[in-house]
């Protein structure tokens, strides 16, 4: 990272993912209130996530970046994109606050307009998409002040746990 992406508002700040964030990691995506938001939402394992780190990080696939409370530097969760496309300059993002304590005052918002400034300043990309559950309404409502707009609503896309869910795509241009 070239510069220091921080949201003094909110008082959080990202930095690059270390292999000393994966037991973080591993039990932030498996809380329920974590796992519940992630179209696959299965068991994530220390395993896992180190396959994660090498295949899909070591290869430039994936940046992943730590969420940090600018006080005391604590990992309040994790922003990533993935499938970073170079052709089309675009990449899927995602989002997780793994500790409670950082729910509900803004942290996913900042850390969505942070990523997005990562995204087009640093990596020049010129669409950031995502994927959301239609049900998840504080997440849009998040994602919408962050600057994301809805391109489209996908019906019954995805099964989760035998039952099939609406999906809303939205994404930010780089203008």
């Amino acid at each position: 990272m070239k510069q220091k992406y921080t949201d003094n508002q909110t008082g959080i700040y990202l930095r690059p993912m270390t292999e000393a964030d994966t037991d973080n990691i591993v039990k932030w995506r498996n809380t329920d209130a974590v796992r519940k938001n992630f179209i696959y939402q299965e068991l994530f394992t220390r395993q896992g996530h180190e396959a994660w780190v090498k295949n899909m990080v070591g290869t430039g696939k994936v940046i992943q970046l730590i969420i940090c409370n600018e006080a005391d530097d604590m990992p309040l969760g994790s922003v990533y994109i993935r499938d970073i496309d170079r052709t089309h300059n675009k990449a899927e993002y995602g989002i997780f606050i793994g500790e409670a304590s950082a729910r509900g005052r803004g942290v996913g918002t900042a850390a969505a307009r942070l990523m997005l400034d990562y995204c087009f300043e640093e990596e020049k990309l010129h669409k950031v998409f995502l994927r959301v559950f239609a049900h998840n309404k504080q997440a849009i409502r998040s994602y919408e002040k962050a600057g994301f707009v809805q391109e489209a609503f996908l019906r019954d896309d995805v099964c989760v746990s035998g039952k099939y869910c609406d999906i809303i795509l939205m994404a930010k241009i780089n203008e």
